[in-house]
């Protein structure tokens, strides 16, 4: 009866999990800003670093701090108009970056304010991503230079997309409102995506592992190019952080030359396994994995297997998870070539976001086009991964 009695609400009286919900916004706002600050600072941090090292001087604090805040920006779908022309080039690594915290600040208000139904976690999504699209303006207004204007549109629409993607997936996933639209669809969409997830993920460190052998083959090009750009170890520090910056860029590259399409780095320079042209490029240390000469590298013909590879364990996923009802090897198979089917298209977007320009006329692209990319590997990994769904089923009933 006490217990019972201490349930009821006398007249008057606030629910206490009211207060919480209703401050729900308030602290996804904080918690963007809290992602932006922290992460401005330590981008910041590293490159006042790097630059203190320098012996030639480099940087001030205030020049590094807005680099800092150009970077940030880049990552975010930004652009620059600098001297050269425009450059507009994310930073795969530290886009990531961004997109963990948001979805992080989104699960972790959720969970903290027991936020629950679509009204509320939309609220939630519009703090976190309405906070950081303003935030980002505020920025690219304090970061802006005669030398190096922002575009303010690319900016709001960039930072718009990351904090509404990062934070609608952190609140849709905690919230369970993920798990019920998932309940809604039949039943082998959750094996689907997770075998498209798996594929995706494959293709990714496949050219991670591309980019690396050709880095390891010329590694004498590497630390010539790294030497000749000066700065002693402060400088050879802060180009392998850009570097590791650029490495999802790269692997990009990579899945556009093994679907055969091949990339460009520049107007004047293009690899593909029809040919390779090599023209001016930046004096990037990461471009040293280019080859050396007009003739198809032993590489580019070996990576042809990863469309095919990354279509087989997308269907090797994908048949796994299936359940008993869900059909057998032949319905496995028309999954498995829809899986091929949307890992290409997610390997055309990934070229698609990896690419840019780097100012204009003969840098003016960067990257593998992604149509035709996407186009290809949907190709491959749809057979590969309808075989290997296929096959993968039939075992699992035998």
């Amino acid at each position: 009866m006490v217990s019972l009695l201490a349930r009821l609400s006398l007249p008057g009286q606030r629910d206490p999990a009211a207060r919480p919900r209703r401050y729900a916004p308030v602290l996804a706002a904080a918690g963007a800003v809290a992602v932006s600050v922290l992460g401005l600072l330590g981008l910041g941090l590293a490159l006042v670093v790097v630059q203190t090292l320098d012996p030639a001087g480099g940087l001030p604090v205030g020049g590094s701090a807005r680099l800092a805040g150009r970077l940030w920006l880049l990552a975010q779908g930004g652009g620059l108009t600098l001297g050269s022309g425009p450059l507009v080039l994310a930073p795969l690594v530290l886009t990531l970056a961004v997109t963990w915290g948001l979805s992080t600040v989104g699960r972790g208000v959720v969970r903290v304010c027991d936020v629950t139904g679509r009204r509320a976690s939309a609220a939630v999504l519009a703090g976190v991503a309405g906070t950081h699209t303003l935030g980002s303006v505020l920025l690219a207004l304090a970061v802006d230079a005669p030398g190096a204007r922002v575009d303010l549109l690319r900016t709001a629409v960039g930072s718009a997309v990351v904090g509404l993607l990062a934070a609608g997936w952190g609140t849709a996933r905690e919230s369970g409102l993920l798990d019920l639209a998932l309940d809604r669809l039949p039943p082998p969409v959750r094996p689907l995506l997770r075998g498209v997830l798996a594929g995706f993920l494959t293709a990714l460190a496949l050219g991670l592992a591309v980019v690396a052998v050709a880095l390891a083959a010329d590694a004498r090009g590497y630390a010539a190019l790294s030497g000749a750009l000066g700065g002693a170890a402060a400088g050879a520090v802060g180009l392998l952080a850009l570097c590791v910056l650029l490495l999802p860029n790269a692997a990009a590259a990579a899945l556009g030359l093994a679907a055969g399409p091949g990339f460009a780095v520049g107007s004047g320079t293009y690899v593909s396994v029809h040919g390779v042209t090599l023209g001016a490029v930046p004096a990037l240390p990461l471009l040293a994995a280019l080859p050396d000469t007009q003739a198809v590298p032993l590489l580019a013909f070996a990576s042809q297997v990863v469309p095919a590879l990354a279509g087989l364990v997308a269907g090797a996923a994908l048949g796994r998870r299936l359940g008993d009802t869900d059909g057998g090897s032949v319905v496995a198979a028309l999954w498995g070539v829809l899986a091929g089917v949307l890992l290409g298209i997610a390997c055309g977007v990934l070229t698609w976001v990896a690419g840019g320009s780097l100012g204009d006329g003969e840098l003016a692209r960067i990257g593998a086009p992604p149509v035709a990319t996407g186009l290809v590997v949907a190709a491959q990994a749809g057979v590969a991964a309808a075989v290997s769904a296929a096959v993968t089923r039939w075992r699992s009933f035998g």
